[in-house]
């Protein structure tokens, strides 16, 4: 095979080392190096000294990060998935790992995963961060229910949300001593005054001294965590000011919120020159079926594991949207729900939210909804031969007589 590459080198990251093996006309060089700052700085070093243009490395876990911190910008680095290079089986050493990602890199037999620039990567560590803190503000409510529950108080019977106004006073009110289910009901706020009758009854319980020291821990909590919240929430609304304009169409999606743009955003970015297509997107994202033939036989079309955060943002936007009413979206999971299942028909809603951002971004224009109707409209002549068809099988005579406009 035709070498592409002359001076390149294959790199095997671990925790602690760094092999490295170079493959020049000169022949081939294998050296380890430390996986601390100053190794990195001499791994450099040496690579500068020989030569070498491209670098390539394993994505293992984290580690791979430090390395490709020191090597950007003075190398072509690429970070490759290791499930695309593995090596034929047999005896399996860092150096051999080493010298064959050098020689898949050195015949262009390697493709590097899409590694966004340092601002982007420090943007979807602090919105991924604030996911995760989101998640756990979520746990501790539902741990504050699960007490609750134990104390025989049915609170959420009652109020939608148990860490409200309202409800946060109630908490607070038990958690000093008050038992009396009136006194505890006049604490509420706003429309939920008008259920007070029903809060009596669902307040009416055995709190104990150990449940009030939980519901006190339990909010300590619940307040760092919104205070953290808020505080990420500014620093990434910092950060989105360049694409706030983006930021605006994408939000008016159906079922799309500012959270959802911002998370989206943060993982595919602002530059869609990196992909060729809207469908390249959604093959990168794994928001569409997989590709397995043989033998002329469709195999298995799973969606495959992928950029698990963009996912996530997908799916509770493309729930959102299906909940939606008289939208594209709506129409399309009841369309497919109907015949495929829910998760398959909301993985379909979410590969066309993730499509239509696409061009959102690429061609700098707003959302257009294409009805709820749009379906019936492609195919007119379907829908109305099977309603005929099925108001004949109850015994009736159907006539049609075509009006000014079939759909409004």
């Amino acid at each position: 095979m035709q070498a592409i590459h002359e001076r390149c080198c294959g790199l095997d990251v671990h925790k602690e080392t760094v092999v490295a093996c170079i493959l020049t006309p000169e022949g081939k060089e294998i050296q380890s190096f430390s996986a601390m700052t100053n190794g990195l700085l001499k791994l450099a070093d040496w690579l500068s000294e020989r030569g070498v243009t491209h670098v390539a490395m394993e994505s293992t876990g984290v580690y791979w990060k430090p390395v490709y911190n020191l090597l950007e910008g003075d190398f072509e680095a690429m970070v490759v998935n290791a499930q695309h290079i593995k090596a034929v089986p047999g005896r399996k050493t860092d150096v051999k790992d080493a010298e064959w990602i050098a020689k898949l890199l050195q015949h262009g037999l390697i493709r590097g995963s899409f590694i966004p620039d340092r601002p982007q990567r420090e943007l979807r560590e602090v919105v991924r961060y604030r996911r995760s803190i989101i998640r756990q503000r979520a746990q501790v409510v539902n741990r504050i229910q699960k007490v609750l529950e134990g104390a025989n108080i049915k609170l959420s019977n009652v109020a939608t949300d148990v860490v409200g106004a309202s409800g946060k006073a109630m908490l607070k009110a038990m958690i000093n001593g008050t038992e009396d289910p009136k006194v505890l009901a006049e604490m509420a706020k706003g429309r939920l005054r008008k259920k007070r009758p029903e809060l009596e009854e669902a307040l009416k319980g055995l709190i104990s001294a150990h449940q009030r020291m939980m519901l006190e821990s339990l909010l300590r909590h619940l307040d760092f965590l919104d205070k953290e919240i808020s505080q990420l929430d500014e620093e990434v609304e910092q950060r989105m000011r360049p694409f706030e304009e983006t930021i605006r169409r994408i939000s008016e999606m159906p079922g799309m919120g500012r959270r959802n743009a911002e998370e989206v955003l943060a993982e595919i970015g602002s530059d869609m020159s990196r992909f060729p297509s809207a469908n390249h997107l959604a093959s990168w994202a794994r928001m569409c079926p997989g590709n397995n033939e043989s033998a002329g036989k469709r195999l298995s079309g799973r969606i495959g594991h992928a950029n698990s955060w963009l996912r996530s943002a997908l799916v509770e936007a493309a729930w959102s949207a299906s909940r939606t009413k008289e939208t594209y979206f709506s129409a399309q999971y009841h369309r497919l729900a109907s015949r495929r299942g829910r998760k398959k028909a909301i993985i379909a809603v979410g590969h066309t939210i993730l499509v239509d951002i696409y061009h959102i971004i690429h061609d700098k224009t707003d959302y257009r909804d294409l009805g709820a109707n749009y379906f019936d409209k492609r195919k007119s002549s379907f829908v109305i031969h099977n309603a005929m068809r099925r108001i004949e099988q109850l015994g009736f005579k159907v006539t049609l007589e075509p009006a000014q406009a079939l759909f409004s």
